[in-house]
């Protein structure tokens, strides 16, 4: 097990391997899981960090998720992004530079992964993008099954396939964005 990675990810049924795409069920410790994983990036980044918010589907109670936890980062200047490396290295975090998300800058932790942090403009474009479909499947049951569906579907036709997974599901994200 790496120094970096805590013994309770295990409780908190963390990991998958890259480019795999298994969904499982909600964990309500996934909460917890955030909580402590933002606590050490507050400490690793200090001020360059506005602010930390737990997104994705694990953010979203009642519906399965890939279980890694996903975390945006708030911070003043996206170009600054690429010069956390060395702070993010320092807790078990990889830099992704090819991971394909715009507008963002994306770490991973773990081999298999446990987390995934993307850094973005506070309160910039995906920042607010970003929050708005996490707080709406958070409000909407209805939304919130209809995702947990495309994502079992997606997950049989591209369960070795991540990035065609995470394409496909642009379509319905965009739509909760927009309010439709």
């Amino acid at each position: 097990m790496s120094q970096h990675v805590r013994p309770e990810t295990t409780r908190f049924g963390l990991g998958l391997a890259q480019g795999a795409v298994e969904l499982v069920p909600h964990n309500p410790e996934w909460r917890r899981a955030f909580e402590l994983e933002a606590d050490t990036i507050r400490a690793a980044l200090g001020d360059v960090l506005i602010d930390i918010e737990h997104i994705g589907s694990t953010s979203i109670p009642d519906i399965r998720s890939k279980p890694i936890l996903d975390l945006m980062i708030g911070i003043g200047n996206l170009a600054a992004g690429p010069s956390l490396e060395p702070r993010m290295a320092a807790i078990g975090y990889d830099f992704a530079p090819n991971a394909g998300v715009p507008n963002d800058h994306v770490f991973g932790k773990g081999v298999a992964r446990t987390h995934l942090a993307h850094v973005v403009e506070f309160d910039g474009p995906t920042w607010r993008r970003n929050l708005v479909f996490r707080d709406r499947l958070r409000a909407s049951t209805g939304l919130a099954q209809q995702y947990d569906t495309l994502k079992e579907e997606l997950a049989v036709r591209f369960s070795n396939d991540r990035a065609s997974y995470t394409s496909a599901k642009k379509s319905f994200i965009n739509q909760v964005v927009a309010g439709r």
